[in-house]
């Protein structure tokens, strides 16, 4: 498909023999060249760069994503150090409570033993116990109210002690059954046993500890044991004799007791062994044994003449000796779980700081390792920035200045960056690049000089040659009187003044100006005569009305060249059966011209593309070279300070705003003929007097669409 044609384009490059307009297709976009095709994995490296990290693509993201990686393994080993010790010190926390709270509960155990005893003996018929259970019962109850909120205390009272009162009811009478009483005491005090929280030693990770937990449970079954012989052997002895049942509990007791104890000296320390055997070497413990040796004799049934009191008062202090023993080992545990709970936070503070210390001199090494590389890169950024914002341009002007191209020590001098080795070669190659850069650029400034030198002197030769060639022409039609042969002349009179309009284009693209300047004023109507002569289907152009104004003599050929160019562009994109309208009226302190056809229109794109080279914004020598006819406007629009706008046509077609300021309006001259030949009647363009209602519309419109354009 062809290149789409504009509605500015140099008329030169149209097909004036043929009358069929070509369709205004949309401007296609500038194209980017497209990358080299690369090996297949290039697809897949863009599309692996799409996906990395986001800070991957800058040095400070990949020097902190590289010391990431072990910071987190580190991290990740400083955080299970750490959380072995947060469990070291939960556990030492709980093993405390645990302990205190069981120590509570034996001390409930121990007040219900004594209690035990006292009833068993009570009704066995000992009644000197009556004021000492009593008193005893007292001890029990507040033991008691001082553990209600606890859970183990709470299951032992929900299953065992809610018979308590009934029992003691049913003794105070008489009416309680020993061994019942006795059952119940005993079931009571087991259940409290089973639901010491201190009871579970499985899962202790310090074997200390473990082993403490082991002594205090294997030391409250000994307790129990031999606080149970107590109360026993209180009512046997009271009763006088065993009787068969009671004989077996005692020996059953004994044999509790005794493994009990050995357990109790596997697991406990050399200090609390101490303590034990302290116990069961007191007159109390050996009065004791002595008493139990005698119960040992009454195994037949035989009659047993031991003092129960006596037995009681003994055993007594023997319990509370153990009782006193299981004090002391829970102290220790206490002082145990104080120090885990201390040396796990003074870790716990340890590990903290060492991934605190680590985070700090990670961070540190990624400040500096970071710095260390970008620092050098940003000054040769902002080196590189220097040269293509200063220094290049700055080549460049001196080059259009003088001629001269730079030498090799002109500039800044080099500057060393620091850095790496690696950085700074890159330095030496930049600077390398720069120097070519600097050289290319002169070369490429003196060779866009040297061509618009060389078209500035062709325009000027040829706009010469076709100067001479319209005034040998202007003479031979002078001499002519054969009308076929006058029309000819003219046809070529037309064609040179065409190729003069090139000429002078040629010049107004490199920045010169055109030697036809005047300083006589021109109205309005020959500024549009003028511009039509240049025009190849001049006929075809409907002059409507055209209100009176008059123009500065040095402006009229720019102007008309400006208009002419209009006027080619409208002819060449119309129907050749539709006229192409000129206006012309005053708007305040301007004067605007409006060229209008009815052809095919440009989309809004194009429209804006090709108002912004009306407006001289860009360069023509960046564009194709179908595009000349809009720079010729656009340098010319920007000489003169005039403004052209493309617009929408109703009913469609494009329609040229020419606003022409004050400065270049002259006030109206004396009415004095006008010098010069008259143009042949074959030259003179048609005219239409009066203006449509449709054109006073479309004027309308185009004061609009100026409003519009303005506010924007």
């Amino acid at each position: 498909m062809a290149r789409p044609k504009s509605k500015l384009d140099h008329p030169e490059l149209k097909h004036p023999e043929s009358h069929q307009p070509e369709p205004r297709e949309p401007e296609p976009e500038t194209k980017q060249p497209a990358p080299a095709q690369g090996p297949a994995r290039s697809a897949g490296g863009s599309l692996w760069r799409r996906r990395t990290l986001p800070g991957w693509r800058t040095i400070r993201g990949r020097v902190a994503v590289v010391l990431a990686v072990p910071t987190c393994l580190l991290l990740a080993m400083v955080g299970l150090a750490v959380q072995g010790r947060i469990t070291q010190f939960q556990d030492a926390s709980e093993t405390r409570t645990e302990v205190n709270l069981s120590l509570r509960v034996q001390g409930l155990v121990h007040e219900l033993q004594r209690e035990r005893g006292l009833t068993n003996g009570l009704l066995a018929g000992e009644e000197s116990y009556a004021t000492q259970l009593r008193a005893q019962r007292k001890k029990v109850d507040t033991a008691l109210y001082a553990l209600r909120n606890e859970p183990v205390v709470a299951t032992a009272v929900q299953d065992r002690l809610a018979r308590l009162t009934p029992v003691r009811a049913d003794v105070d009478i008489d009416v309680a059954d020993p061994a019942t009483t006795l059952r119940f005491y005993t079931d009571a005090i087991d259940t409290l046993n089973a639901e010491d929280p201190a009871a579970d030693t499985t899962t202790r990770g310090d074997r200390q500890l473990r082993d403490g937990l082991a002594a205090l449970q294997a030391l409250a079954a000994a307790k129990e044991s031999l606080a149970l012989e107590r109360g026993s052997l209180n009512g046997v002895f009271a009763a006088g004799s065993f009787t068969r049942t009671q004989y077996l509990d005692f020996t059953e007791t004994r044999a509790t007791r005794v493994a009990a104890l050995a357990r109790f000296r596997q697991v406990a320390t050399a200090k609390q062994r101490a303590e034990l055997d302290n116990a069961f070497s007191s007159v109390a413990a050996h009065s004791a044994a002595s008493y139990e040796e005698l119960a040992e004799r009454g195994v037949d049934g035989s009659p047993l003449q031991i003092d129960p009191k006596a037995w009681w008062d003994d055993m007594t202090v023997l319990v509370d000796a153990l009782y006193a023993v299981q004090q002391e080992v829970g102290a220790d545990l206490r002082t145990r779980t104080s120090q885990l709970s201390d040396a796990a936070t003074t870790q716990l503070i340890g590990y903290l700081g060492v991934g605190l210390l680590a985070v700090a001199l990670v961070t540190l090494a990624w400040l500096l390792a970071s710095r260390s590389i970008t620092r050098p890169l940003d000054a040769l950024a902002r080196d590189a920035d220097v040269v293509a914002r200063q220094r290049l341009p700055e080549a460049v002007r001196r080059i259009q200045e003088d001629g001269r191209l730079p030498d090799a020590d002109d500039g800044e001098p080099e500057r060393g960056v620091g850095g790496s080795e690696e950085v700074t070669k890159v330095a030496a190659a930049l600077r390398g690049v720069e120097r070519t850069a600097v050289g290319l650029a002169a070369e490429q400034a003196v060779l866009r000089r040297n061509t618009t030198e060389s078209l500035a002197n062709l325009g000027r030769r040829s706009q010469g040659l076709i100067r001479r060639q319209l005034g040998l022409i202007t003479r031979l039609e002078n001499q002519e009187l054969d009308p076929d042969a006058l029309a000819e002349l003219f046809e070529l009179d037309h064609l040179a003044t065409r190729m003069r309009r090139n000429a002078e284009s040629l010049l107004v693209l490199v920045g010169q100006h055109t030697p036809r300047t005047s300083t006589a004023t021109a109205n309005s109507l020959e500024l549009v005569q003028a511009a039509l002569a240049e025009v190849e289907q001049f006929r075809r152009v409907m002059v409507a009305t055209v209100e009176p104004c008059h123009l500065r003599g040095h402006a009229v050929a720019d102007l008309a060249h400006l208009l002419a160019e209009i006027v080619e562009n409208a002819l060449t994109f119309s129907p050749p059966t539709e006229p192409v309208e000129v206006h012309g009226w005053a708007d305040g302190d301007e004067y605007c011209l409006a060229v209008v056809d009815h052809g095919v229109g440009m989309p809004g794109p194009d429209l804006e593309r090709s108002n912004a080279r009306l407006a001289g914004d860009e360069a023509f020598l960046v564009a194709p070279t179908r595009f000349l006819g809009h720079y010729v406007v656009g340098r010319l629009s920007r000489r003169l300070d005039v403004e052209v706008r493309l617009f929408d046509t109703p009913g469609g077609g494009v329609s040229a705003l020419v606003t022409l300021p004050g400065r270049l309006l002259a006030p109206a001259p004396a009415q004095v003929p006008t010098p010069g030949r008259p143009a042949p009647a074959a030259h003179k363009p048609p005219r239409t007097p009066g203006t449509p209602s449709h054109v006073s519309a479309m004027l309308n419109g185009f004061r609009a669409g100026v409003a519009r354009a303005e506010a924007r």
